[in-house]
């Protein structure tokens, strides 16, 4: 989904207004990273899942298998469109 912006005649106050918005983003997406680190770090020892082959699979498809679900959701919608 693009980001609607107006586009005015002066080129600072449309650059300001992406630059402020990719900045909002790195900063939550740096949030995030840090709270999920923090939860990895504290959170999961706790957990008791065993270290077996599939488990280790399992852990590292999914975010490619979440993503590619996502992806092709946004394609059918786009398309609809």
């Amino acid at each position: 989904m693009q980001p609607k912006f107006v586009y005015t005649q002066q080129k600072n106050v449309y650059y300001r207004t992406v630059m402020e918005n990719q900045l909002g983003f790195v900063l939550k997406l740096l949030l995030l990273s840090a709270l999920l680190s923090v939860l990895i770090k504290y959170a999961g020892p706790s957990l008791s899942i065993p270290g077996t082959a599939t488990n280790a699979l399992i852990i590292v498809l999914l975010p490619i298998v979440i993503m590619a679900i996502a992806l092709l959701w946004r394609f059918q919608a786009q398309k609809q469109n």
